[in-house]
């Protein structure tokens, strides 16, 4: 039995179509690559948790959610405990800029081993997982439906282990 956890993220696309992505070494999932983003605090909205989370995550304070793009849910073990994670996830246009400020204790807290921006031409290649798997399929679709965003998709309970 997994308990369930609720989260929140934000996709990132820089003008050039690169990705902003943590690189993440779960003991089940192993090294992957996501959005940042994190759990929803009690009382907390997905679009609030998600500014939050990007704030603590990256010390940018000039970025907000923007519309909501798909959600998903999968599974993986966080402090030693089975999870079933839950995400809602918005994008940004955001410029292609480092983190700012000592984000150093911050990310060992979270796990974060080290960011990245990412071409999306090389998404597909990269030698660790990409989560969702299906991330850059959904940035083609956002950069297709430029200056719209597509309508939120539920991606479902996605299987990784």
């Amino acid at each position: 039995m997994r308990t369930p956890r609720q989260a929140a993220r934000i996709l990132l696309i820089a003008p050039d179509a690169a990705v902003f992505l943590f690189r993440y070494d779960d003991e089940e999932i192993g090294l992957h690559w996501t959005t940042p983003g994190g759990g929803l605090n009690e009382g907390e909205t997905p679009e609030e948790a998600a500014r939050r989370e990007l704030l603590e995550e990256t010390g940018w304070t000039d970025l907000a959610p923007g519309p909501l793009l798909f959600t998903w849910a999968y599974d993986y073990c966080r402090e030693g405990v089975p999870v079933r994670q839950s995400e809602h996830v918005f994008v940004a246009r955001a410029p292609r800029r480092d983190p700012v400020g000592d984000l150093t204790a911050a990310h060992a807290e979270d796990g974060i081993l080290r960011w990245r921006w990412w071409p999306l031409a090389e998404l597909p290649t990269c030698p660790e997982r990409v989560l969702p798997p299906q991330l850059p399929d959904l940035v083609t679709a956002v950069l297709r439906a430029a200056p719209q965003v597509p309508e939120p998709i539920d991606l479902g309970y996605v299987p990784l282990l």
